[in-house]
């Protein structure tokens, strides 16, 4: 008999996704999912999951809609979140009810079971780093916590040694780096991997906790304007708008491509478990800037000067933040394979057979309305 896997969240992208290939190697997949009008507006069952997949439709908060999902289950995925980064700062209580108070929902119906559930995958987030680590010439590898609000009005992006306070470059974030969130997303995600640590402990449940950077891809929910920089930019694109860039376009990303996200998240299965709590960073390993990034954008659309640099900025944001994958290669065999541009171009491709209304805009107001984005 297939081993069946639960997916909390799974009607998601990365869910949806990594149902797929759950599916292709033979495993039963069931989902738990609020189908939340933000990202399903319908609330419906999307049309792109396959019918083998069992959709119980139920909030990852209701301990009951938990134990029904968890039946028969042997994995888990624990993906149900509420992801904004810029929203969480002024949907805090949301945000935290979701992320924390589902997890520790989650893990004890997991201890109901008594043992039945093998392993539990925790997506985490790119986002319990903060700022991430940088490298100072005097004081070498250093970890800020942030940049001076009055700095920044004066555009001055330079993160700066916490130390001698002169500006330092940026390195890639291994998985010892101290987790300093700098927004109450992150500091979610961090609460969820402290949960998950401490209760895999309890229950001799092995976790491993998969940081994700900045996923995208096909089925990202394009009507949602929370789902995330590329989603945005495309959708102004696709309307004849322009890009606007913050911080003049000098922050940076490391974008992975959901295919490779679902690499790992196959991966993390067949990990050993002599240790019960795991983690692991999942991005792309390559830093680009905004500006790398839209040029990139509007050269797959060709969109030529569709591109608003400003010295606008938000609150909660990082300047550059990039994966170290070395340990993930090592231990989970993981090799990120899509490229930037090609993984633009397939997503635009799916994006552009839709109509979506773009309110990117309309968040810009409310992030000013509630003094989260400052013009420099």
């Amino acid at each position: 008999m297939a081993e069946r896997v639960l997916i909390t969240g799974g009607a998601g992208f990365i869910g949806s996704h990594t149902a797929d290939a759950l599916l292709a190697q033979g495993y039963e997949v069931r989902m738990l999912d609020s189908l939340a009008s933000q990202i399903h507006p319908s609330g419906t069952r999307p049309a792109y999951l396959p019918s083998e997949v069992e959709l119980v439709q139920g909030d990852v908060r209701d301990i009951e809609a938990v134990r029904r999902a968890l039946d028969g289950v042997t994995y888990v995925y624990h993906m149900a979140a509420e992801t904004g980064v810029g929203q969480s700062m002024y949907e805090a209580g949301r945000y935290m009810d979701t992320n924390v108070r589902g997890t520790a929902v989650l893990w004890d119906a997991v201890a109901e079971k008594q043992g039945a559930v093998k392993k539990v995958v925790l997506p985490s987030s790119r986002a319990v780093y903060g700022e991430g680590k940088y490298v100072c010439a005097t004081h070498g590898a250093v970890y800020p916590t942030g940049r001076d609000p009055a700095r920044l009005r004066q555009r001055d992006w330079a993160m700066r040694c916490p130390v001698c306070d002169k500006p330092v470059d940026d390195a890639a974030t291994d998985e010892a780096c101290p987790k300093e969130p700098v927004s109450i997303y992150g500091l979610t995600k961090k609460y969820q991997e402290d949960i998950s640590r401490l209760m895999s402990q309890v229950q001799r449940v092995p976790v491993v906790a998969l940081r994700y950077f900045n996923v995208y891809g096909p089925r990202q929910a394009p009507g949602n304007p929370y789902t995330g920089v590329i989603v945005a930019f495309l959708n102004r694109l696709a309307g004849h708008q322009a890009i606007s860039l913050y911080e003049e376009g000098v922050p940076k990303r490391d974008f992975v491509h959901v295919s490779d996200v679902v690499q790992a998240n196959l991966a993390a299965l067949k990990t050993n478990d002599e240790q019960l709590f795991r983690v692991f960073n999942v991005g792309s390993g390559v830093a680009l800037t905004l500006k790398e990034i839209s040029d990139c954008m509007c050269s797959v659309l060709e969109r030529e000067n569709a591109v608003e640099v400003t010295a606008r900025h938000r609150i909660g944001d990082i300047l550059s933040c990039y994966a170290d994958v070395s340990r993930s290669r090592q231990e989970l065999g993981y090799r990120p394979l899509m490229s930037f541009e090609d993984g633009i171009r397939e997503l635009a491709q799916s994006i552009g057979q839709l109509t979506v209304e773009d309110r990117s805009d309309a968040v810009e107001a409310e992030l000013r309305h509630k003094g989260l984005l400052l013009n420099g």
